[in-house]
């Protein structure tokens, strides 16, 4: 009995519809815990032919980071001892080249001039333009769009694939607009100027590119209307 708390304490396993979730310690030694996976995995019955190859399992890591060296060990070592397939891995910390790329979606950057015919920025996180894009000019970020003044070239929010990603611009007659994957040209015949000022592009339920009055956005997007705020 004595054994099997000791055992416990450093690997729980829990059985869902989709397979099986282990729940590792994450204060332990790494040692310390391949032997505790192994001594676990060891004990547990073999699956039957009709399941080989089909089990499938997530690990919840906790505040332990896992290299990728040690990540392998432990996807050969569930592979070895039970034939279990490692589907996914939770993890409460990241590393420190994830943690730079987040920042850098998360931050704006602002332009304060022209964007004029052969011109492309191509930037990460959200992009404020103080000025026009003319005919001719490209804005792309991995966030959203935002420009003070007239949209008449191409913009590209969400070139990462983010479909929650928005275009604005105070004045909207551009010649390409584009959220993630969906593109929208200018129409032949432009709606009159009125209907084009102080709008927003996004995409709805049915990844369909909409225009919407600037003054709902934070109804469409209430998370980002927090953020600015």
């Amino acid at each position: 009995m004595k054994t099997n708390q000791k055992k416990n304490q450093y690997v729980i396993i829990k059985g869902t519809k989709d397979g099986l979730t282990f729940i590792l310690d994450d204060q332990c030694s790494m040692d310390t815990l391949k032997n505790a996976l192994k001594e676990t995995l060891s004990d547990r019955p073999e699956p039957s032919k009709e399941l080989q190859g089909t089990v499938k399992a997530k690990l919840v890591m906790g505040k332990r980071y896992l290299d990728e060296v040690e990540l392998q060990e432990l996807e050969a070592l569930f592979s070895k001892e039970m034939n279990i397939k490692v589907e996914d891995i939770e993890s409460d910390v990241i590393s420190r080249a994830e943690a730079e790329h987040l920042i850098k979606e998360k931050q704006m950057t602002k332009i304060a001039r022209i964007i004029r015919s052969g011109q492309v920025i191509d930037l990460q996180g959200d992009l404020l333009i103080i000025g026009d894009v003319n005919p001719g000019g490209t804005v792309k970020a991995t966030g959203n769009i935002y420009i003070l003044g007239k949209l008449k070239g191409i913009a590209h929010a969400g070139s990462n694939g983010n479909k929650d990603a928005v275009i604005c611009a105070a004045e909207m007659t551009p010649s390409q607009l584009r959220i993630a994957s969906v593109v929208r040209r200018s129409p032949e015949e432009p709606e009159q100027l009125i209907e084009q000022m102080m709008e927003c592009a996004y995409l709805n339920d049915n990844e369909e590119m909409i225009l919407e009055k600037l003054h709902k956005l934070s109804r469409l997007r209430p998370l980002l209307a927090t953020e600015l705020s």
